[in-house]
């Protein structure tokens, strides 16, 4: 997880290979869908003529849309088994294409569902949507979330995107919920499938009230009981390099927050006006029992306020998340590889990774290491060695392709690999590592991009 700010989730890199919690989870989801068309094949008997086909169609796309919105809600719930096992990036993935997924079933459902009333009454379309919009039950509060979504779908396109801030997209986001809450209770007052059937009601029950229960108790209660018990406070800031500097967290029991290097926390400064924005920051150090750091590069309007943060100032984090850890490794031999201030996470895991480690470090200039002095001195402390990719005297960029990865770390293939940067610079360092035979399984890599 680099540590700027994320405007949006990067694509995933070529070849990446599915973990198993990932398998298992997506194993799961796609079981559910497949249990929510098998209502309407159980309650559904022949179905007859075009209004029939129209309004059965409907039915399907309205119940997968109905799950789909649980999903949704679900995958923004933060829970710390897919935030740390499947890892950060691939959920955030997840949930924009589950996004995707809803608003074009919706799309779908409220066409088909319309469509195949107007010809079961033989009425025009308008007069059967102003029909159903006014007459039948919970149907206004559909239509409004029905609008919402919409407008939460065309501020999440790319396009709208890179035209608004990240915090008028956060706000607009977060209508999802009154969205799904608005649309619930028109599906079980219309769906078919509900209507007299027990089971079914209960099972629709559990999953909606299963979903904000996660929601509630990850992204409410728990941040609000770790910073009751953990009190965390700015205790310095430091420049580390241009434009690059390094946050010093003070907290109580800090030790009980089970933080690991390489991961990261969902940082909000009470102060300086950035009380407003909920930032991904990684650890740059191994946490201790009082303290944990972080460090930043100025990058936008909130990476840029960092600097200017008081000592004292309040600081509310939730975390800590990602999957880049030890956890992962398989090997004795390890290289890190960092671009820019992605060194951080990597800094981490360079001074507490078992085994011999070897971090490359590649940055434009000399004067913009971050770290670098405490990566040398980690060096010397645990013999392993740090090298450093620089561009030359005339900005020629150096040479990371897999014959120049194989010739500098010989045995490569048997070292696991862990990636951050860039996702241009990640992308094609991860090419040249699978043309130089490290397999899938041994590079390790989160994927964020501004």
């Amino acid at each position: 997880m680099t540590t700027v700010e994320t405007r949006r989730t990067a694509p995933p890199l070529p070849g990446t290979a599915r973990r198993s919690p990932a398998g298992a989870v997506l194993a799961v989801l796609w079981a559910g869908a497949a249990a929510a068309v098998a209502l309407w094949w159980a309650d559904t008997g022949s179905v007859v003529g075009t209004a029939g086909w129209l309004t059965g169609a409907g039915r399907i796309a309205g119940l997968l849309c109905g799950y789909a919105c649980a999903v949704l809600v679900g995958l923004m719930a933060r829970v710390p088994l897919l935030e740390n096992r499947v890892g950060s990036d691939r959920v955030a993935r997840w949930h924009a294409m589950a996004g995707r997924y809803t608003i074009c079933l919706l799309v779908a459902h409220v066409v088909l569902i319309l469509t195949g009333y107007a010809a079961q009454d033989r009425a025009s379309l308008w007069h059967e949507t102003v029909t159903v919009v006014l007459d039948y039950p919970d149907m206004l509060k559909a239509t409004a979330g029905t609008v919402i979504l919409f407008a939460v779908g065309v501020t999440s396109a790319r396009a709208a995107r890179r035209r608004t801030s990240h915090e008028f997209w956060y706000y607009v986001h977060l209508l999802t919920y009154a969205a799904v809450f608005l649309a619930f209770f028109h599906q079980l007052a219309l769906g078919e499938q509900f209507n007299g059937a027990s089971v079914a009601t209960a099972a629709w029950y559990v999953l909606y009230l299963g979903v904000a229960a996660l929601v509630v108790w990850f992204r409410i209660l728990a941040p609000v009981r770790l910073n009751r018990r953990h009190r965390l406070r700015v205790e310095s800031v430091q420049q580390e390099a241009p434009g690059v500097c390094s946050v010093v967290v003070r907290g109580r029991h800090l030790d009980e927050l089970g933080a690991r290097p390489g991961q990261f926390f969902r940082w909000r400064f009470l102060g300086a006006g950035m009380g407003w924005t909920s930032t991904p920051y990684s650890l740059s150090a191994p946490p201790r029992p009082d303290l944990m750091r972080i460090t930043v590069k100025a990058l936008g309007d909130h990476s840029a306020a960092v600097p200017l943060l008081r000592p004292g100032t309040r600081v509310w984090a939730e975390g800590p998340y990602g999957s880049l850890t030890a956890d992962r490794a398989t090997a004795r031999q390890s290289l890190l590889i960092a671009a820019g201030v992605g060194v951080t996470p990597l800094r981490a895991l360079f001074e507490t990774l078992p085994g011999e480690v070897t971090l490359l470090y590649r940055a434009r200039s000399a004067e913009d290491l971050a770290l670098g002095g405490e990566l040398e001195a980690i060096a010397r402390w645990r013999g392993g060695r740090v090298l450093y990719a620089l561009n030359g005297p005339r900005g020629e960029r150096p040479d990371l392709t897999a014959g120049s990865l194989r010739a500098t770390f010989p045995g490569l293939a048997g070292h696991d690999v862990y990636l951050c940067g860039p996702h241009g610079f990640a992308r094609d360092v991860y090419e040249a590592l699978r043309a130089a035979g490290v397999p899938d399984r041994r590079i390790h890599h989160e994927s964020f991009e501004l």
